[in-house]
C-alpha cells in the first residue's frame, strides 16, 4: 500500500516521498477469515477536516505528525522544494514535515475538500 510522505529534511526544507506499508495476513476479528492488515500505530487524536473550495493558506509546516485521508474534493499541496502532488479521493497523505519551512496547500477542486486526519503526537 502506497503512502503520500511530506516530510523536513535538516536543513527545513520539505521534499515529498512515496511511503510503502507493509502489510501482513492475519487474523483481526476472529472467527472471520485472516485479512492483509498492516502492523498498529499508537494514535492520539482524530478528526474531521473541511477546506471550503477556493481556500488557499500560506506555506506552514505541520503542528504535529498526523495522517490525513482524503474523502472527497482535492487539494494540491506544494513542499518547499517545488515538487507538487494532488491529493484526492482515496489518497492518504503522511505529514511529517514538522520544523522548516513547510508546505502550501490549496483546494483545487470545484467543492470543498472533506477529510479524516489521524494525529500521532
Amino acid at each position: 500500500m502506497r503512502v503520500h510522505l511530506l516530510y523536513a529534511d535538516e536543513a527545513g526544507e520539505s521534499h515529498w516521498s512515496d511511503l510503502t506499508v507493509s502489510l501482513q495476513e492475519r487474523s483481526f476479528a476472529p472467527p472471520a477469515k485472516a485479512i492483509e492488515i498492516s502492523e498498529p500505530e499508537a494514535a492520539t487524536h482524530s478528526l474531521f477536516l473541511r477546506l471550503r473550495a477556493g481556500w488557499d493558506e500560506p506555506i506552514h509546516p505541520t503542528p504535529v505528525r498526523q495522517t490525513l485521508i482524503c474523502l472527497r474534493g482535492e487539494v494540491e499541496v506544494t513542499a518547499s522544494d517545488g515538487e507538487k502532488r494532488r491529493i484526492g479521493p482515496g489518497d492518504v497523505w503522511r505529514m511529517e514535515d514538522r520544523h522548516g519551512k513547510g508546505h502550501h496547500t490549496r483546494v483545487t477542486s470545484a467543492e470543498d475538500f472533506d477529510c479524516v486526519i489521524v494525529q500521532y503526537d
